[in-house]
């Protein structure tokens, strides 16, 4: 327990009904009880700022403070202007709303029974492979032009690939061929090496290939917006769970938090004028990925 806690405790035990005030503020008391549940609802960060005795007693300097003022807010009547009424309804919605949030990141399931559900669920998104590739260009892609290549039409690009990939399958070197004939100089100068990537690294055309194809195994050719593609898979693996355990027990909790609040929303009965507040955004399909071969 907090530091404040541990101090009371070697004092002589107070009879079961007392709970004395320490803090008050004109007529307002607040009781070590009080005090100590404000620690519980801080967050951690300011609740380790507060464990120190002068960190705590500045927390309750500024709780003073606090309180002071809004007690002179009451004696001015200003807590039931209009505005000031809208302002603190949006606040303990908030503030209510937030503590409920917590509530139920505290209360997800625990152990590795839920980590292994999680887990499950996602085994394919924890795959990763190792391949290389053959990239053949047209004109339009974003990929540059090497120097004293032809910028190749859809079709040249196609007879090109087709060739390269039959060179392959007849058995030649795919670093050798990938050096000399992939517009990808990147890779290229690599022996077309992409290294090892996971799911939503690479455009989705790529991609699926790579995640379908056995190891050692040459790809159709996959065409995406920077060209025609060869591609030979290395080695595929996926991360076990003890790996991405660290992972999921940082995911649980807010995921678990995030689930439980869609299906409260997806339960209330929300319902929006839009003759005032307008009609729903048109959604906008996002752009494919940037970058990726």
């Amino acid at each position: 327990m907090f530091l404040a806690a541990a101090v009371f405790a070697q004092a002589p035990a107070p009879a079961p009904a007392a709970d004395p005030a320490v803090l008050t503020v004109g007529e307002e008391k607040l009781t070590r009880a009080d005090w100590e549940n404000l620690m519980l609802a801080l967050p951690e960060g300011a609740r380790a700022q507060a464990s120190s005795p002068e960190g705590k007693r500045r927390l309750a300097e500024q709780l003073g403070e606090l309180k002071a003022i809004a007690q002179e807010a009451r004696k001015q009547q200003f807590h039931n202007t209009p505005k000031t009424k809208a302002i603190l309804q949006v606040q303990s919605d908030q503030a209510l709303a937030s503590a409920y949030m917590q509530h139920l990141s505290e209360s997800a399931p625990n152990g590795d029974a839920a980590l292994r559900e999680m887990y499950e669920k996602e085994k394919n998104q924890h795959k990763q492979v190792d391949a290389r590739h053959v990239l053949i260009r047209f004109q339009g892609s974003p990929v540059p032009v090497r120097p004293n290549q032809k910028d190749l039409t859809d079709a040249e690009a196609l007879a090109k690939a087709e060739t390269v990939r039959k060179r392959l399958v007849a058995g030649e070197d795919f670093a050798t061929v990938a050096k000399a004939e992939s517009d990808d100089s990147g890779s290229g100068a690599a022996g077309g090496e992409l290294g090892t990537f996971g799911p939503g690294q690479m455009v989705r055309p790529f991609e699926e290939a790579a995640f379908n194809l056995a190891p050692g195994k040459l790809s159709e050719l996959i065409k995406t917006q920077f060209g025609y593609h060869i591609i030979q898979v290395k080695s595929q693996t996926t991360k076990s769970f003890e790996e991405m355990k660290p992972m999921l027990e940082q995911r649980r909790k807010p995921e678990f938090a995030r689930k439980t609040a869609e299906g409260i929303k997806s339960r209330a009965a929300i319902k929006l004028d839009e003759a005032f507040f307008g009609k729903p955004a048109t959604a906008v399909l996002p752009a494919p990925p940037a970058g990726s071969k």
